[in-house]
């Protein structure tokens, strides 16, 4: 049976999910199919009605709704509580259950290009937002060797490190110190909008303690390699960008709803061919 999969978010005209996901029903021969779409946030409540109504089998929230559809739900998954944010919906049986990918989407990506030393590092993750909780959660979890958040807001900071710790406690640290300390961290994670298209001159945190011990990873990936990550690696450090966690946060939305892994490949070059056009794809996934 064909399903129909959705985004809602506002905007969404240059979401590249749609295309992400159709790409991946094709590869696995599935005759489901997505689509956007813009959903103002007062009529949200409605549009979740409506595609509830309508059987639609699982839909993708994106800014600004990521928050507010959590009164629209059923259930929410434990990982969607810790980060206070849903990003996937299942439809089970007129049952609507939320989901947070975001987070795990990260890590898998951090473990592709780092492998089983991440346990081993001290992490300085720089921001307080939706990104930062997601992070800071699925990194608590997992465990490494030191975890740590800093902002230019501390309280933001410590409101991260005392809701999103669980197996490994999260310390803030004020910007100040991160930076005089710098040479502590083993792993830098920016989690803002620092450096991203157009404010391509920008950077989220002094590059002067990277060095070939170093890792630096950017949530962003328009530019993908942001003038942090460019003076970072030129410095020695391993760099990391966020096109795969894009890639890896869809890929479990899409096993969430078709219980199929989709082609990672595929998708990557997706988000790639996009970029090439030159779409802001971090302001509308």
């Amino acid at each position: 049976m064909a399903n129909l999969y959705a985004l809602l978010g506002h905007p969404v005209g240059h979401s590249m999910s749609p295309e992400l996901h159709n790409t991946a029903f094709n590869k696995l021969g599935l005759p489901h199919r997505y689509h956007a779409f813009d959903t103002a946030p007062e009529h949200l409540p409605a549009a979740v009605a409506a595609l509830k109504t309508l059987g639609v089998a699982g839909w993708n929230v994106t800014v600004p709704h990521k928050v507010a559809v959590m009164d629209e739900l059923d259930e929410i998954s434990e990982d969607a509580q810790a980060i206070g944010a849903v990003n996937t919906v299942v439809n089970k049986d007129g049952r609507l259950i939320g989901y947070n990918t975001d987070g795990q989407g990260y890590l898998d990506s951090l473990i592709d290009a780092i492998g089983p030393a991440l346990r081993h590092k001290r992490v300085l993750i720089i921001g307080a937002g939706g990104a930062a909780r997601a992070v800071a959660t699925v990194l608590s979890r997992y465990g490494t060797a030191g975890l740590f958040v800093t902002n230019r807001t501390a309280e933001k900071a410590e409101t991260v490190a005392a809701e999103c710790a669980s197996a490994t406690e999260i310390v803030p640290v004020d910007l100040e110190t991160a930076k005089r300390e710098a040479i502590d961290y083993d792993l830098f994670i920016n989690t803002t909008s620092v450096g991203m298209s157009p404010h391509i001159d920008e950077v989220p945190f002094p590059v002067e303690a990277m060095d070939e011990n170093k890792w630096v990873s950017d949530l962003i990936y328009n530019p993908e390699k942001t003038k942090w990550l460019r003076e970072s690696e030129a410095r020695g450090a391993g760099v990391h960008n966020g096109l795969g966690m894009f890639v890896r946060q869809g890929a479990l939305s899409f096993e969430l709803w078709t219980g199929e892994a989709p082609d990672l490949q595929a998708m990557t070059q997706v988000v790639k061919r996009r970029l090439g056009g030159n779409i802001d794809v971090n302001k509308e996934r």
